[in-house]
């Protein structure tokens, strides 16, 4: 499959100072920005940033980043789901995931998320893609936003929604662990029906053992 990756960028009012969200961008240009240390959900600040430069340079990565001035203060990836999960096991080439979306804390409550979602659909290419993610309640700050796990739910759901993903039932074992765990879809309109039967066998993989 060819990974078509089309540049966009929009500017988000903050403080007196103008946010710019962006992409997708290329690993040697998040290599030369700062990177804020406030993000460490996944890694501590130096690994995630190499994670993010690795994600950029591989052919259906994507990052896309929210930077105040030279520093990036905000992210979401796109990326092939890993070869130990569930969702890698049809081998759909057209079938990637979010796999992570984080802001700085300071930077929350404007609607950073809900624009480098927006940001991320607004390449034409992403109708050819299934959208994937999947929301586990151990990820979410409740500590630092104060949040039930029931309300931080309803953030991530609207979060998501604001680049199409809805919600979508699944048998997959990790996700039924736990009733605030989900899996959020975005099905492209150019989406054949194979890939659809084929990602829908994925998420029920247990009714056909009966």
């Amino acid at each position: 499959m060819n990974h078509v990756k089309t540049y966009y960028n929009k500017q988000l009012p903050f403080k007196g100072r103008t946010i710019v969200i962006e992409g997708p961008i290329q690993a040697a240009e998040i290599e030369k920005l700062d990177y804020h240390p406030g993000l460490t959900a996944f890694r501590p600040p130096e690994q995630q940033k190499k994670a993010l430069i690795g994600i950029a340079e591989l052919p259906e990565g994507r990052i896309n980043i929210a930077r105040d001035g030279n520093q990036i203060i905000g992210y979401v990836t796109f990326v092939y789901p890993d070869p130990l999960e569930r969702w890698s096991e049809g081998n759909i080439e057209n079938l990637i995931e979010l796999g992570a979306i984080e802001v700085a804390p300071e930077y929350r409550g404007i609607q950073v998320g809900k624009n480098l979602l927006r940001l991320s659909v607004m390449d034409d290419a992403m109708e050819d893609y299934i959208i994937i993610t999947t929301e586990y309640y151990w990820h979410w700050d409740l500590k630092g936003s104060g949040l039930s796990v029931w309300d931080y739910r309803k953030v991530m759901e609207k979060m998501m929604n604001a680049g199409g993903l809805v919600w979508y039932a699944t048998d997959d074992p990790e996700i039924s662990s736990h009733p605030a765990n989900c899996l959020m879809v975005r099905i492209g309109n150019r989406v054949d029906s194979e890939s659809i039967e084929k990602f829908d066998r994925l998420r029920f993989k247990n009714r056909f053992m009966y």
